[in-house]
């Protein structure tokens, strides 16, 4: 029985917070739980024509849940979504009490939330079968798997313990449940066959991939089945390609690709974003393409992904790059479009970007730094970042190492990175989570978090 004092508290705590100019984004939702840990699974079952979407992954959950939202209210449906980062299971309970009334019902057709990788598990079991019954009606829930990549080792260890908690949570669903998986990552492609659930994968054409080499910022090399070296190939990037083990013939699964639909953003690795959503749209909710294209063709993306901003009469590109995979695919979608950019690095350690910052050595930063006109370095963790750039050079070290400039105060190093940046040019913001958020506030005046 849902705990209407819960739902009252919840909601009071959310308009204190926005009297007070505070972020309510997880307040609400954290009160809640603490007195009804089961306040989510609740609401979810007063609520049962309430269609739940959950979109999961190390990158780009944010751009997917806004494209899949998007498309969704075009078609006429009431659609709601976690925002400002909100990824967690309080996060999740904010959002469900902010857009119920005090009775705890949720006048809207579709939720779409994304989850921290770490915290699905968790929120699953809101959602999973309890001694034979489900929580949820059939048909209720769709998840997105989209990929698994190394992040924030100091919370979550590594990628194969992830892997492992989801595979286990995935078996707890009700069959019926609609899986949208990544059919180019061995991983995903392993454990959601192992699921059971109504399986949908997505992935990229060979005629999108290419043959180079890993990169060290590559997380499944080995069969998950056998433990035999995988064989690639072709790769889109990271561990993302066509795979097949020597030894058991494990490999890509049947994907559906969608190469005629536009990509509003920068870098081929958005075409996974685009297809896991149209994947799910088409199969989770029966939408045609042609309505997909058209939300597409007016898709902007979300704060801190690939943004685009003006500071004092100069074009900002802001680009969260807060992992290995992440920042090398910004450098990547970057020299794609620019031969000389302007480049600003800002490097945070704080708890949001995880405390262990060692996976700076795994980006492939030597290419941009060669081809850069001028790079900046900020943030707390500014000086490491600094000796990663140094290390990248590949010849003259010293004259190369004169269009690094390293400033601790952000404050200052935005005023220097724009100053350098010609009028007409654009200067491009690689930055780790909350040091996207702080470049933001500098920029635009205003803070979201």
């Amino acid at each position: 029985m849902l705990n209407f004092f819960s739902i009252l508290l919840g909601k009071n705590v959310s308009l204190v917070s926005k009297i007070l100019g505070r972020n309510g984004s997880t307040w609400p939702g954290h009160v809640a739980l603490n007195i009804d840990s089961s306040i989510v699974s609740k609401l979810l079952k007063a609520n049962s024509k309430l269609k739940i979407v959950l979109i999961a992954g190390t990158n780009g959950k944010t751009t997917t849940s806004k494209m899949i939202s998007e498309v969704l209210e075009r078609q006429g449906l009431k659609v709601f979504r976690n925002l400002e980062g909100a990824n967690l299971l309080n996060g999740i309970a904010s959002s469900l009490i902010s857009h119920s009334n005090v009775l705890g019902k949720i006048k809207y057709d579709i939720a779409v939330f994304e989850t921290d990788e770490n915290s699905l598990p968790l929120i699953l079991s809101q959602m999973s079968i309890v001694k034979g019954q489900p929580r949820l009606n059939r048909g209720q829930l769709s998840i997105v798997l989209l990929n698994l990549f190394r992040d924030q080792l100091d919370r979550y260890g590594e990628v194969n313990i992830i892997a492992n908690k989801w595979q286990d949570s995935l078996k707890r669903l009700p069959k019926e449940t609609v899986l949208i998986s990544n059919g180019d990552d061995p991983m995903l492609s392993f454990i959601s066959a192992k699921s059971g659930l109504n399986t949908f994968y997505f992935g990229l054409q060979k005629k999108k991939l290419s043959n180079a080499r890993a990169n060290s910022d590559v997380d499944f090399l080995y069969c998950p089945n056998c433990s035999t070296k995988l064989e690639f190939e072709s790769r889109s990037y990271s561990h993302l390609g066509k795979f097949k083990c020597p030894k058991c013939n494990f490999a890509n699964p049947l994907i559906y690709s969608f190469d005629t639909l536009p990509n509003p953003l920068l870098g081929e690795y958005n075409r996974y974003n685009i297809n896991a959503a149209a994947l799910l749209l088409t199969e989770g909710f029966g939408v045609g393409l042609e309505a997909i294209e058209q939300s597409l063709k007016n898709f902007s993306p979300a704060f801190g992904r690939q943004e685009k901003l003006k500071y004092k009469n100069k074009n900002v590109f802001v680009l969260l790059s807060k992992n290995p995979a992440s920042f090398n695919q910004s450098i990547e979608a970057i020299l794609s479009k620019e031969k000389n950019p302007d480049v600003l690095l800002v490097l945070n350690d704080r708890i949001p970007d995880g405390r262990d910052v060692s996976w700076i050595w795994d980006i492939e930063a030597e290419e941009l730094v060669q081809k850069s006109k001028t790079i900046t370095i900020s943030g707390d963790r500014c000086y490491d970042m600094g000796l990663r750039i140094k290390y990248s050079q590949k010849s003259d070290v010293k004259s190369q190492m004169s269009k690094v400039k390293i400033e601790p105060n952000l404050k200052k190093a935005v005023e220097t990175a724009t100053l350098q940046t010609s009028k007409d040019d654009v200067l491009y913001v690689l930055a780790t989570y909350s040091a996207m958020l702080e470049t933001r506030k500098i920029l635009t005046g205003k803070k979201i978090l």
